[in-house]
């Protein structure tokens, strides 16, 4: 069964294993995670839960989101995504799901939205190289040839400048360190996409070995 919860990046830190290693490790606050509908194949032509997390005014919530979240008897929620793999019939509507789903050494996926970068050109923004910067040369940081004389237009899916980062990203196979159910705290080993304070969502690895 696939699990899954919502968090925020608080920030990164290190930590000591038992055997003296030191841990690069991002730290993710999972407070209050609700369960606000259960999708099924007869009803919606696939399975998946629906998580709200982090409350919101009711002021800034309409109608239907208010109604919507009566049913799981909870108040509205900031952030709603869906878990498609989870299985809707392990979770209760309104069951509050916890840090504690996961345990210490299982592996994740983590996506967030990488940080926006502004307009960069294509060497920070594909990893190309650049040109000599010395001996006369007048190439040094830009994009290289457009292509072929032949077509006479510039082929989809060149790699150009333009705008970098801001982008959803997922982050595969990473190792739950601590689990820390009294603060609601998961530790990650290495490094997650996001700012501080961004959204992330964590899931059980897809390719787990």
């Amino acid at each position: 069964m696939t699990k899954g919860i919502l968090g925020r990046k608080i920030g990164m830190t290190q930590v000591f294993a038992e055997n003296g290693e030191l841990i690069p490790v991002t730290v993710i606050e999972a407070a209050n995670n609700v369960v606000l509908q259960k999708k099924t194949i007869e009803t919606d032509g696939y399975e998946a839960i629906q998580i709200g997390f982090e409350d919101k005014r009711e002021k800034l919530s309409n109608k239907p989101e208010k109604g919507h979240v009566q049913k799981a008897n909870t108040a509205p929620k900031r952030f709603v995504r869906e878990f498609r793999s989870a299985n809707p019939a392990d979770y209760e509507l309104g069951q509050e799901v916890k840090v504690s789903i996961f345990a210490e050494g299982d592996t994740v996926d983590v996506t967030g939205i990488s940080k926006g970068k502004g307009f960069q050109g294509s060497i920070k923004r594909h990893g190309q190289s650049r040109g000599p910067m010395s001996h006369g040369s007048r190439y040094h940081r830009r994009p290289g040839s457009m292509g072929p004389v032949a077509p006479n237009r510039v082929f989809k899916g060149k790699l150009l400048p333009g705008r970098m980062g801001g982008e959803q990203v997922t982050v595969q196979n990473l190792t739950i360190v601590k689990v820390d159910v009294e603060r609601n705290l998961l530790l990650v080993k290495g490094n997650v996409p996001g700012a501080k304070k961004a959204l992330i969502k964590v899931k059980s690895a897809i390719k787990a070995k």
